[in-house]
């Protein structure tokens, strides 16, 4: 077995695990470091600008943080390209022409970080539920995580009649309602997951035609990704209330996932009954608040950007800065925006930074 194969299989082990202790997440963030600063040569360029050898980084904090644009600058990968390998690309929907793209070798740990975690935080113990999913397919969009996540979440926790929605011809209104009618009359609890905006979409027809739902107890909403300029925009307040009232899910059932391309593990809350909702992860992914030009950690109690060391990205970079702002509240963090005015220009110098000691 060869180093990387070897890296996968105690990744694998790593994410089947029910918890882990400070010493064996450092422990395998520390391997993955080596790994990624011997293989991905921008990340070691970068590394090396900021002082950073596999001498002196003792624990996954001291990672130097590869910010998100840096995926659009270049390919960041520790395996050579391969004809098997998944690409998947950021949606491009910010106004920038460039896309980030994220190469996956083999799909083994993403799709057990997903389905490890989507268990615990979203089925609830459930095995399998029927699903309604509001997003495009795989075969429609082939570099989209999110269509990949959702595909998963069908094939490996769905009943055999779940099924799309969103279709090339457009939102099934007829075939959605006919379903959430058959889950009414027969008390089989239904599980819709999609992107928030496509949820908006849903909402706005039913209002149109004048009907709504009380789906029964069990069923469950999931959303991810925000509008992106998709749809028209609500408050979070409005849109959590208004999914509660037209679908009779309530509000500790509407869950959202914070999920990005970059990433291979995604971020639930409880609910969202009271706002902002609070965030965590699994085992495998720690995150830190910081300043985002020197990259030091906020005082407590003070926003910060989110930086995630995700030990499933194992072929790219684990740990990236991003540029969502973040309070740190019990049991995980509160998810407060896009960093703006300083902290936005912060999040550029640092990618200008990377690009820099890529290149130089």
């Amino acid at each position: 077995m060869d180093k990387a194969a070897s890296l996968v299989a105690d990744l694998l082990a790593f994410i089947a695990m029910d918890a882990c202790s400070d010493e064996q997440f450092d422990a395998l963030a520390l391997r993955l470091f080596a790994h990624q600063y011997e293989s991905n040569v921008p990340f070691r360029s970068f590394c090396q600008r900021r002082g950073a050898t596999l001498r002196n980084v003792k624990t996954w904090s001291d990672i130097p943080a590869v910010p998100i644009d840096a995926f659009k600058a270049m390919e960041l990968r520790s395996e050579p390209a391969s004809e098997g390998e998944r690409v998947f690309m950021t949606s491009g929907t910010t106004g920038r022409a460039a896309r980030g793209r994220h190469f996956h070798p083999q799909l083994d740990v993403y799709d057990l970080s997903m389905q490890r975690h989507f268990a615990q935080r979203f089925m609830r113990g459930d095995a399998r539920l029927p699903m309604g999913i509001l997003f495009p397919d795989e075969q429609a969009m082939p570099n989209s995580s999110l269509a990949h996540y959702l595909a998963l979440a069908q094939s490996e926790f769905g009943t055999a009649d779940s099924r799309y929605f969103l279709t090339p011809d457009g939102l099934d209104m007829v075939g959605l309602c006919a379903v959430l009618e058959e889950s009414e009359r027969s008390g089989q609890p239904y599980a819709l997951l999609g992107a928030s905006f496509s949820l908006v979409h849903v909402m706005d027809a039913l209002r149109a035609q004048g009907r709504s739902f009380r789906l029964p107890a069990g069923s469950r909403i999931l959303d991810t990704g925000g509008y992106k300029g998709q749809s028209r925009e609500l408050p979070l307040e409005d849109f959590y209330a208004d999914l509660s009232q037209l679908l009779g899910v309530p509000r500790t059932h509407c869950i959202n996932m914070y999920g990005m391309t970059e990433l291979s593990t995604q971020f639930y809350d409880d609910g969202n009954t009271t706002l902002p909702s609070v965030k965590s992860g699994p085992h495998w992914i720690r995150s830190r608040l910081v300043e985002p030009v020197t990259g030091r950690d906020v005082a407590p109690g003070e926003r910060g950007i989110l930086v995630h060391c995700d030990l499933a990205n194992y072929n790219a970079v684990t740990t990236i800065l991003t540029e969502d702002v973040g309070l740190w509240a019990d049991g995980g963090f509160l998810l407060l925006g896009r960093a703006e005015g300083a902290a936005a220009k912060g999040c550029s110098l640092a990618v200008e930074e990377f690009v820099k000691a890529a290149t130089a």
